[in-house]
């Protein structure tokens, strides 16, 4: 579906947006109430369509919207929602499932370098993920950060940062002749923050209690399990190309230096 692209990856997109709004609803409140999850989601499909026309500033700000409305209704059944900070987590299931909506579907929008930018995205997130897996079964040592999650070692981290690294140069250089140097660089950066996205996603399960974010792949846990760290890189990605060529293009801004 990412190769074929148009209405049917955004559409694509839009079913994730909505599992991961699920999940994260569940997760956080242990149940997924119609209070929150129905202004979620009705502001996830009007920013798939505005995505679709590429309004992309109104999409932001459609999920924005939805993010109020689901941390309004939280706010306006306190006692439904015990814990601290229910509001702001209400709202945050929004926003990471309107990250997960949009920023994909940016960087696919570009007719040329839309696809070739998500292999780019993709080839670094899975080699940073097999890479410290393996890494990390094999060499052990260190962890990298205890309190949040009990697996990853520092060795891990370094050889998904080396695993992606690579992957992303190959994946650069190979479709449209980016310079290793930037291409090297830009897949440092995407792997350190897909890393980064891993362990958010670990430390809001920890602060959870919960091994899962959901059961939908069976195991493997939920979508957000799976999506973590591309979530997190695709967001960057698509700042670091809207930053350098506007946000009509990102896709292009992130591979053409």
């Amino acid at each position: 579906m990412a190769y074929i692209g148009g209405w049917l990856f955004l559409s694509l997109c839009a079913l994730t947006a909505g599992v991961i709004l699920w999940e994260w609803t569940s997760l956080v409140f242990r149940r997924t109430d119609p209070r929150i999850f129905a202004p979620g989601l009705s502001a996830l499909l009007v920013a798939t369509a505005l995505t679709g026309e590429r309004q992309a500033g109104a999409a932001i700000a459609m999920i924005a919207i939805g993010a109020l409305l689901a941390g309004g209704a939280v706010a306006a059944w306190p006692r439904r929602y015990p814990g601290s900070n229910p509001v702001i987590w209400g709202a945050g299931g929004v926003v990471y499932a309107g990250i997960a909506l949009v920023t994909p579907a940016l960087l696919r929008g570009d007719p040329q370098l839309g696809f070739v930018a998500l292999l780019f995205l993709f080839a670094i997130v899975w080699a940073t993920d097999i890479l410290a897996y393996l890494v990390g079964r094999l060499i052990g040592g260190p962890l990298l950060w205890p309190g949040v999650s009990p697996k990853k070692t520092w060795a891990g981290a370094i050889g998904g940062l080396v695993g992606g690294v690579a992957a992303g140069t190959a994946v650069a250089y190979a479709s449209v002749g980016v310079a290793p140097a930037v291409a090297g660089g830009l897949a440092l950066i995407l792997s350190i923050v897909a890393q980064g996205g891993d362990l958010f996603e670990s430390a809001v399960k920890r602060r959870f209690g919960a091994k899962d974010a959901g059961s939908l792949i069976p195991g493997h846990g939920g979508v957000m399990d799976r999506l973590d760290g591309f979530i997190v890189a695709a967001l960057v990605a698509v700042l670091i190309g809207s930053l350098h060529q506007g946000m009509a293009t990102p896709a292009r801004g992130l591979l053409i230096w």
